[in-house]
């Protein structure tokens, strides 16, 4: 029986791609022991336990980033979580480690190497965290989603998706998806979201008030299907061919309907709307280091999406550069095709594949 440690969380994007290869090491080997390393105060604590797996705790020991309390405990810190990582990993006789980036993975790659366990990193984003690039020196194998990512000895193996994702068959459901939602599966529908807290930007600029991109779109032709966020106060104009969701936990059918996309580009996003092919516009987020533009950057060199600056979306940019493409359809078909040329359906096989090789070196 082989027994798989899985390290990572703190976010969704961590989190996804741990738990997409943990199920797959259980559907093909049911009598595998797979456990999950993270921390107790990372979203992991509560999506992996209901995911039906164990959960083994490390202590948070963020790289301290400037002078403070927490860079002077740092030295005293860290060395404890290896020590708590390397318990885990003699206790439960761990074979092979896979880290997924996130608190949990920087104690986990010095422990395994200590402990003589080889050990997998897989990189979400463009722009890699300071843990993984740690790691991938002397990983057994480095995976990346994005092609680009600077990282050692690293190649693309794509991202791990959920199967939702995976399987969905977008024409068969289209019916379905636009009775779900309330719109003709005859008219082509524009989908914009900006994740679970939704975008700001992006609802000023399709929204009732100052940008009102909304009256282009069905102007055009098309249908909206807008998920705000569940805090949004976006008023709905309650316009025929306009639909205002707060939250959608059925996304899949959200992207059964979309023919085109307007949405941030998290790593997740990028890398599930590329696989299923769906041309887009990315606003990045513009808070942090500046990765959501790094993750979209393949599928705009590709053709497979235009990128906007979150400075510069308005309603006036929706008018001026998306509706234009909307109403061309041949660009939106070579779009399309060129998304599929940097997607991949298949990322967690070739993680697994990774472990695979791992475990055979």
């Amino acid at each position: 029986m082989t027994t798989y440690l899985l390290a990572g969380g703190g976010t969704a994007g961590h989190v996804n791609p741990l738990l997409a290869v943990a199920d797959a090491l259980r559907a093909r080997d049911p009598e595998a022991e797979v456990l999950v390393l993270g921390t107790r105060e990372g979203l992991e604590a509560r999506l992996v336990p209901e995911r039906g797996y164990e959960l083994l705790f490390v202590d948070k020991v963020p790289f301290p980033r400037r002078p403070n309390k927490a860079a002077a405990t740092f030295p005293a810190r860290f060395p404890r979580a290896i020590s708590q990582v390397r318990a885990h990993i003699a206790q439960r006789g761990v074979d092979v480690l896979v880290g997924f980036g996130g608190y949990a993975s920087a104690p986990a790659y010095v422990a395994a190497r200590r402990e003589n366990v080889p050990f997998v990193v897989h990189e979400a984003n463009a722009r890699p965290g300071l843990a993984n690039v740690l790691g991938a020196r002397r990983a057994a194998g480095v995976g990346v989603a994005f092609e680009g990512t600077p990282l050692k000895r690293s190649k693309v193996v794509g991202m791990p998706l959920r199967r939702e994702i995976v399987a969905l068959d977008r024409a068969a459901l289209r019916d379905e998806a636009a009775a779900y939602f309330g719109l003709d599966p005859a008219k082509p529908v524009l989908l914009v979201f900006g994740g679970s807290l939704g975008a700001q930007r992006l609802n000023a600029a399709f929204g009732e008030g100052h940008g009102e991109g909304w009256r282009a779109v069905l102007d055009a032709g098309w249908q909206l299907l807008h998920v705000t966020g569940e805090r949004s106060e976006l008023v709905d104009p309650g316009a025929p061919g306009y639909v205002v969701r707060r939250y959608v936990d059925r996304m899949d059918l959200a992207f059964a309907l979309a023919d085109f996309i307007v949405s941030r580009a998290g790593s997740a996003t990028v890398s599930e709307i590329s696989a299923l092919g769906i041309p887009t516009a990315y606003v990045p987020y513009a808070v942090g280091n500046g990765e959501q533009a790094l993750n979209a950057s393949s599928a705009v060199r590709a053709g497979a999406a235009i990128l906007i600056p979150d400075a510069e979306f308005t309603g006036d940019r929706v008018r001026s550069e998306v509706v234009p493409l909307l109403v061309d359809e041949t660009r939106r078909v070579a779009m399309a095709a060129a998304a599929t040329s940097v997607g991949t359906r298949t990322g967690t096989e070739n993680v697994v594949a990774m472990i695979d090789d791992a475990l055979r070196d």
